[in-house]
């Protein structure tokens, strides 16, 4: 019951707002068409400011940087495969071995496990 009360205050405060708009817009046209573009301006001096000072200067994120750098990486390795096969099978093409640029550390650790210690599966 509460809030039935408060959708029909919502509602008349909106159809006030919007009576008040129309009898100033024909009333006094030149005062509310400055008032709406003095009020566009400052939102966008406000939308502007809000941009420049938090949200521009965001670093990107820890994953970002490395999405990048794994599609770097896909693209520098795959960037001479040929995507016409019958092309490719007419024209013999000398083997040469490829070799690595830059030889980074990988980011995968091989972790022993209990090799030794396992048991026989054939007596369970």
């Amino acid at each position: 019951m509460v809030r039935n009360k408060f959708t029909w205050l919502v509602y008349m405060i909106v159809g006030l707002a919007v009576v008040g708009v129309v009898v100033q817009l024909f009333t006094n046209t030149a005062s509310f068409l400055s008032n709406l573009v003095w009020m566009l301006a400052i939102g966008a001096a406000i939308s502007a400011a809000i941009y420049f000072i938090f949200l521009r200067k965001r670093a990107p994120s820890h994953e970002t940087r490395k999405y990048k750098q794994a599609v770097k990486q896909s693209k520098m390795k795959y960037k001479n495969t040929n995507n016409n096969p019958s092309v490719a099978s007419k024209r013999p093409q000398p083997i040469q071995m490829k070799r690595k640029l830059n030889k980074r550390a990988s980011h995968l650790r091989v972790i022993d496990g209990n090799k030794s210690k396992r048991k026989d599966r054939a007596s369970f």
